[in-house]
């Protein structure tokens, strides 16, 4: 364990459901914490809340960006660099679901799709490992989903395609940097309450609370919680490994 170090841990989409979880549960254990978000209000509503609390530290940073846009992501690393002089975490969080059927899916969806599922999670990774090599600890948690190893039961083929493209990644980023002391583990949810759940009709949430053994949704806690374990000192001798929390509903 590296003594007397603050961890810095970069979360992408933190601005709401697990993304604004996994950030908070980080906060919490004292970390530095950067929120990025494309949406520019939701950041600014999360900033006024936490600036009599946690800004005066100076262990918070707030980006807008749009996680598809390379240079940006560039960028913002080397921003996050020249103030805290290090990055230790990072969480690739954002992303976007589409429900289009197979047969209407357009290449413009599908590219969309990737760049902000697939293309962020590579590039933003790769943007941060320089730093995590030199100082020889790093900590990268992908979050995937039930719908990248099942295949999807509402979502669309592209998002599928996506999120089974990150757990791919992650065996390959795990077994590249593993000699520098860097992890890279993903993580596969379901069932979690978050805003995206907000969306289904109340009666075919009913049903499909019904196919989830433990009988209940999963709560963003649980989820930040294992991330918060595989962010962690504790977590170092798990690599390459895609954690399902979807309270049983894929068994494996």
């Amino acid at each position: 364990m590296q003594a007397n170090v603050q961890r810095v841990a970069v979360v992408t989409g933190a601005a709401q459901g697990l993304g604004l979880a996994i950030a908070e549960n980080f906060v919490a254990e004292g970390k530095k914490v950067v929120y990025i978000d494309r949406n520019e209000t939701h950041l600014e509503k999360l900033k006024e809340i936490y600036e009599k609390f946690y800004c005066q530290e100076k262990r918070l940073m707030f980006l807008k960006l749009d996680v598809s846009d390379t240079a940006a992501i560039r960028e913002a690393v080397g921003r996050i660099l020249q103030e805290w002089g290090r990055i230790d975490i990072l969480v690739n969080n954002a992303g976007i679901r589409t429900e289009t059927p197979i047969e209407s899916i357009t290449e413009e969806e599908w590219d969309m799709v990737q760049a902000v599922n697939l293309k962020s999670t590579f590039f933003f990774s790769q943007a941060v490992i320089d730093g995590m090599k030199r100082q020889r600890w790093g900590r990268i948690i992908n979050m995937s989903s039930f719908g990248g190893q099942f295949g999807p039961l509402t979502s669309s083929a592209a998002y599928a395609a996506s999120k089974a493209g990150q757990i791919a990644l992650t065996k390959v980023f795990a077994r590249a940097l593993a000699p520098y002391n860097i992890t890279v583990n993903a993580v596969a949810p379901a069932s979690v309450r978050t805003p995206e759940m907000d969306k289904i009709p109340p009666d075919k949430l009913a049903k499909m609370v019904e196919t989830i053994p433990i009988g209940r949704a999963g709560e963003p806690k649980e989820v930040a919680d294992l991330v918060s374990y595989l962010a962690s000192d504790s977590g170092g001798f798990v690599t390459g490994a895609t954690f399902d929390i979807n309270g049983g509903r894929l068994m494996r």
